[in-house]
């Protein structure tokens, strides 16, 4: 028995710059706060129903290890019935968590899944406390594997001619765009503000102080950055290189969650889908130009649905560089119009596994706005690869 799968709910935290506002807060404590907030917007889901909380971590150690689903169900309140797994797939752990939690709804095995993300970037820094790679990476041919990122982003730079001023324009209207969306109030609908206490060291009382912070913004948004001040950025991997800390995404904490459900469920709890999930493509390129990943992951999810490029109205292309975001634009002819329209991570931020679920609340809430009937989520992953996930619009 096949049956589709639709998003009936999708929020998420505001997101924190790495060591910014949540640099004290535990991504446990993130995520149970965005599981038990899901359930408290929709009261009328019987919590024992659900069947699984699947959530997207890319570095799952430290404080966002041992299993950080099921252990963030738990504080959250949800009853011992319900299960939790993680999953990782790097930067698109989150997008993968709603494609499984999908899959198991389409196929008849589940009517009510949880999936989304959490990342602390702040507590667990990019490739974990303790990386220890197989000495066989540093033969010629796997040597990609353990480049940097930036690195990475560098060499997609050299072999797609992107030019440095194009990078720094991208990441400039990024922020516009982000701008725009905050000031509309377009985020209102998918941010649950969370509450931290900040921690600070008076030197003169030689006391902790503590200060209640509710913070209801994403924190990474620049309002008085220029293309000058851009410009005038030195390159942050390469010597004389052309990718910046500015045209870069922004290391980030938060955290997000999806609530996917059958069409029996929907009925079931008197809910309105938001969107229904349509269909999810991954793909493999040469990890020296991971960043590329999304121009073989987009072709193939779109043919998997049945859809051509000019189908779909939103695209959510994760901006881990505006290097390689301007190089898959480039080699797909894909329509800048329908790209990132409120913004992207180079604004927004960029909490690795969180942000396939924060991108997708994003556009389906976007999608729920407007006429445009498809949307798309895609990003490229580390290690070498691209994902693409398609939603379709229920409202």
């Amino acid at each position: 028995m096949t049956q589709d799968a639709y998003i009936a709910s999708a929020i998420r935290t505001p997101t924190g710059k790495a060591k910014g506002v949540f640099k004290q807060v535990r991504p446990d404590d993130l995520l149970s706060f965005i599981l038990k907030t899901l359930l408290e917007d929709n009261p009328s889901v019987d919590p024992k129903m659900i069947d699984d909380v699947i959530i997207g971590c890319a570095m799952p150690e430290a404080e966002q290890g041992l299993n950080i689903a099921r252990i963030s169900a738990l504080l959250a309140g949800y009853p011992n019935s319900v299960a939790g797994v993680t999953v990782n797939r790097f930067c698109a752990s989150g997008l993968q968590s709603i494609a499984y939690a999908a899959d198991r709804i389409r196929l008849g095995e589940a009517d009510v899944v949880i999936a989304g993300g959490v990342e602390s970037m702040s507590m667990i820094p990019m490739t974990g406390h303790h990386p220890a790679f197989n000495m066989k990476v540093f033969n010629e041919d796997n040597l990609g594997i353990a480049y940097g990122m930036g690195t990475t982003a560098e060499q997609v730079v050299k072999k797609y001619n992107i030019k440095r001023g194009a990078q720094d324009q991208f990441a400039f209207e990024s922020h516009q765009k982000a701008i725009s969306a905050i000031n509309q109030g377009y985020f209102e609908d998918e941010i649950r503000p969370y509450e931290t206490i900040v921690q600070s060291y008076d030197s003169d009382s030689k006391q902790i102080i503590q200060k209640s912070v509710t913070v209801s913004q994403d924190e990474g948004v620049r309002f008085d950055t220029s293309i000058e001040q851009l410009s005038k950025l030195k390159g942050a991997f390469h010597v004389n290189g052309s990718v910046t800390a500015g045209n870069s995404s922004q290391m980030s904490d938060g955290a997000s969650a999806v609530l996917l459900c059958s069409e029996k469920a929907l009925k079931l709890f008197n809910l309105e889908p938001m969107a229904r999930f349509v269909g999810f493509a991954v793909s493999g390129v040469d990890p020296k130009i991971m960043g590329i990943g999304p121009v073989l992951a987009i072709p193939k999810v779109l043919k998997q649905c049945g859809l051509k490029q000019h189908d779909i109205g939103h695209i959510e292309l994760n901006e881990a560089f505006a290097a390689q975001s301007l190089a898959v634009i480039q080699e797909l002819n894909l329509d800048p119009n329908v790209i990132n329209p409120l913004g992207g991570a180079i604004a927004l931020g960029h909490p690795l596994g969180a942000t396939g679920s924060i991108r997708t609340s994003t556009l389906v809430h976007n999608l729920n706005r407007t006429d445009a009937r498809f949307g798309m989520v895609t990003m490229c992953i580390g290690s070498g690869m691209g994902a693409a996930g398609v939603f379709e619009n229920s409202q």
